[in-house]
């Protein structure tokens, strides 16, 4: 099937070439030329693992293009709309202001026949309010959620855990079903779940999902905090109610929080809405939610503060990650470059080291040091600080990770690390929530 992807970022980009992969013909639509570029080159301007062979088998194969000229989307049967929805300067609200202008970049060249798909996260109503500006075109509108891991985003996209589906009721509706049933053909061979619902309720699907998420994040951390308090061990606390099934262990890692492009803002898009809606009250935990995950941050600084004895001019510090998860190079709301920073201001001479985010992080914080190799970012440490748990700062040896610096002191952000094994190695080995 000939389709369109509007916005080639994060989202828009692994989308398109996934479902050029999948055999549709896709052409991939974005205002930024430099990026269109490097797309087209097999270079995404941005590390997601896969993402780079899924785009240079599209251009093999000829059903993958990418370009600034909107009017390629005219022969296109499905138009998927996948541009950010960042938070407003100021606001906790999201900014759909890019929604709006791929959905009326659209308008010139749909028919009856066309599908315009939602995959963007947006404040519940958005939906409805862009069919009704899509149907003097005549063309349908359905809200598809996504639901990408980044690090995972290829494989989330090409074997998604569930579909969601948000339709209008009626003959137009069932139609365009159809049609996203082809598209998807593939997944649902493969028995993934699929969700009807109306167009409200596949708008909150995303932002639901991820305020729950950041909740079970903060909730440990929560916990860690009465954990230092009390001197139990967080991490055996989370292993032994993770064994309730009805909690589960997932997302139950106490340490420096959440952050990235999409849990932070979502979040804070959801209580913003919720305002508009008169519900604010049914999300006011969120606030709490938030306030707990910044102030893992501060937590971060204060332990690295005592354990170099009070103090951190003149200190060397060594920040392991710069990403604000592994294995991406997105530096968003990093909590890792965020506690670097504050080291920094209170006089720390900070260098941080990433296998895949040092030029991103560059651009947004300068003023720190960066190193590459990490070796050379260890050498002379009077502290190390773990704060993305990349695997290759996981498997660091300690024996020989203390002949590069200058005091064997560790703070373990993610609690990823066993305490038994660098104190061992006659490591001074901190970490958030254990004793």
């Amino acid at each position: 099937m000939k389709i369109s992807v509007i916005g080639c970022g994060y989202l828009g980009a692994v989308h398109a070439a996934a479902m050029a992969s999948l055999g549709h013909e896709v052409v991939g639509v974005d205002v930024d030329a430099d990026k269109v570029a490097a797309l087209t080159s097999g270079r995404p301007p941005f590390f997601e693992p896969g993402l780079s062979e899924l785009l240079v088998k599209g251009q093999n194969l000829g059903s993958l293009e990418f370009t600034t000229d909107v009017s390629r989307v005219a022969d296109s049967r499905i138009h998927f709309v996948c541009v950010g929805t960042p938070q407003k300067p100021g606001e906790f609200a999201a900014d759909v202001t890019y929604v709006d202008a791929a959905a009326n970049s659209l308008i010139p060249y749909l028919t009856s026949t066309s599908v315009v798909v939602g995959k963007s996260t947006v404040p519940v109503g958005t939906a409805e309010r862009l069919a009704a500006l899509l149907a003097p075109a005549g063309a349908t509108l359905m809200w598809n959620p996504e639901f990408l891991r980044e690090g995972h985003a290829v494989e989330d996209t090409l074997h998604p855990n569930r579909l969601v589906y948000g339709v209008a009721d009626g003959q137009a509706g069932e139609q365009a079903t159809a049609g996203l049933d082809e598209v998807y053909a593939t997944m649902l061979a493969e028995e993934t779940p699929r969700m009807i619902t109306d167009f409200a309720t596949a708008e909150l699907v995303k932002t639901a999902a991820n305020s729950f998420l950041a909740t079970k994040i903060s909730f440990i951390n929560a916990m860690a905090e009465l954990c230092e308090a009390s001197g139990a061990d967080v991490t055996q606390l989370a292993d032994a109610i993770g064994m309730d099934d009805r909690i589960g262990r997932k997302f139950l890692n106490a340490g420096l929080g959440f952050g990235g492009g999409c849990l932070p803002k979502d979040i804070r898009a959801f209580m913003a809405r919720a305002g508009e809606l008169g519900a604010d009250q049914a999300v006011a935990f969120l606030r709490e939610i938030d306030s707990i995950n910044m102030r893992r941050r501060v937590r971060m600084v204060d332990i690295a503060r005592d354990t170099l004895d009070g103090s951190f001019i003149g200190k060397k510090v060594t920040v392991l990650g710069a990403a604000f998860k592994p294995n991406s190079d997105d530096v968003r709301d990093s909590p890792a470059l965020a506690v670097a920073r504050l080291i920094a201001t209170q006089g720390g001479v900070v260098t941080v080291t990433d296998p895949q985010a040092i030029d991103n992080a560059a651009k947004t914080f300068p003023e720190l040091n960066y190193v590459a190799d990490t070796s050379q970012a260890l050498a002379g440490a009077d502290a190390v600080l773990l704060l993305t748990e990349w695997q290759e700062y996981r498997d660091l040896d300690p024996v020989a990770t203390a002949s590069l610096v200058a005091d064997k002191l560790l703070i373990d952000g993610r609690n990823v690390l066993t305490p038994q094994v660098w104190r061992a190695a006659g490591w001074t080995y901190r970490a958030l929530g254990r004793p």
